[in-house]
């Protein structure tokens, strides 16, 4: 038999429900019943459920047959005595003994009957209720008992009444227990909604913040370019220069060895054929060589000096947008025209006088004057702004773009001047 719904339902020790769970047959979806048997694949069956699982045909009764586990699905082969011959899992069996008695030891004392009958007068039943001592009694307590001064009325009346009165308050507290439970899941929906809307906040907000980095790293990258733009072209000017002085310095060094060499030379008659030509040579060689001058300044890389303080403060002050304020619109009531009276003249009494700065302002928006203009013009001028910047970029050239302008084209004359004196150079020679 399987274990009484009585002994599983009292039980307090969570050991024993954690126990149970693994002594529920699958199938029957009870404790198992003896005798337990053990599958090939080492799950266990009440015989009897075994049984019911397996039920052969009159063509296999005798030939043993198949099914398969409802735990694991694997198939299990019987051989000609059926689930019987299936060995018994003697283990599972004292485990269940033993549950059995701890759930019957676990189980808590049963309370002991209702007396229905009176305590003085065993053959009287209780049918009336004693208002002053609020206790049940019998109708021989009023007459010759204890409650023979007392006021009683009949218990059914009582019952009623006492029954009454349970209801009204126990729909009130499942009513107020309701509104409770629909003020809980309304908590639960807003504490979900909170969670959902703050993780949509925080990936906007973190786009946003990756938008801003990829910004900045755009601008690092053209800036830098720039910086190794005129970088390559000064080092390629100087080497350049480096290759011309190098060419020159190792054509004067062979020139000076065959002048030494024609000077060690004992042979006056060979010396006179030669020496003429080599002082020539030597003479021009002397003459031509041109130093170029070099700007003190040239090496230095301090016009791409850049100033972020504004921008940094910006970002310091990078914050949340306040609420708007929303305006409450007043609804328009158009007016009604009076048949025989003129039209009146319509006057905005409900708009408030406008502000003396505003008005001087417009006034002076509208009637520009040569001093207005300048101090616009000079905060234009004076304007660090990130915004401002970025609309001179996209009206026209930026300052430092027609500064990379300027020293490149110096540059070009420096280099054709070079490469002029070169050419006399070869000339002479």
């Amino acid at each position: 038999m399987s274990l009484p719904l009585d002994i599983r339902s009292y039980h307090k020790d969570p050991s024993l429900g954690t126990l149970e769970k693994q002594l529920i047959c699958p199938i029957c979806v009870e404790v198992f019943t003896k005798p337990v048997v053990i599958l090939p694949c080492l799950h266990n069956l009440c015989r009897k459920c075994a049984n019911e699982l397996y039920q052969p045909s009159l063509f296999q009764v005798g030939i043993g047959g198949r099914f398969r586990c409802p735990s694991c699905q694997r198939e299990v082969v019987l051989d000609r005595h059926g689930v019987y011959g299936l060995q018994r899992n003697l283990l599972v069996e004292n485990i269940i003994d033993v549950y059995k008695q701890e759930s019957e030891s676990s189980r808590p004392p049963q309370k002991p009957p209702a007396l229905f009958s009176c305590t003085e007068h065993e053959d009287e039943k209780l049918n009336i209720y004693c208002l002053k001592c609020q206790v049940t009694s019998c109708s021989l307590c009023k007459v010759f008992g204890a409650h023979k001064n007392c006021q009683v009325v009949p218990l059914p009346d009582v019952y009623q009444q006492q029954k009454a009165e349970l209801s009204d308050r126990l729909a009130t507290l499942v009513s107020t227990n309701e509104r409770v439970q629909s003020f809980v899941n309304e908590l639960e929906a807003l504490r979900r909604n909170i969670e959902e809307n703050s993780r949509i906040q925080k990936q906007i907000l973190c786009e946003r913040f990756d938008q801003l980095s990829a910004i900045l790293e755009e601008r690092c990258k053209i800036m830098t370019q720039q910086i190794t733009s005129e970088q390559e072209e000064k080092t390629g000017w100087t080497q350049s220069l480096l290759q011309i002085y190098s060419e020159h310095v190792d054509t004067n060094s062979k020139l000076i060895q065959a002048a030494q060499n024609a000077i060690e030379d004992p042979e006056m008659a060979s010396f006179v054929q030669t020496s003429q030509d080599l002082i020539e040579k030597v003479g021009k060689a002397s003459n031509c060589f041109t130093q170029e001058t070099l700007d003190p300044d040239y090496e230095k890389m301090d016009h791409y000096r850049v100033d972020f303080d504004a921008e940094e403060r910006v970002l310091y002050q990078l914050d949340f947008m306040e609420p708007e304020e929303e305006v409450e619109e007043t609804p328009y009531e158009p007016e009604s025209e009076p048949e025989s009276e003129p039209e009146p003249v319509l006057t905005l009494e409900s708009d408030p006088e406008p502000d003396p700065d505003l008005k001087s302002e417009g006034s002076e928006m509208m009637n520009p004057t040569p001093e207005t203009i300048e101090d616009t013009c000079g905060q234009a001028d004076s304007c660090r702004d990130i915004r401002k910047v970025a609309v001179c970029e996209k009206n026209g050239l930026s300052t430092s773009q027609i500064v990379t302008l300027v020293f490149y084209f110096l540059g070009f004359l420096v280099i054709l001047q070079r490469i002029w004196g070169n050419i006399q150079c070869l000339i002479c020679i």
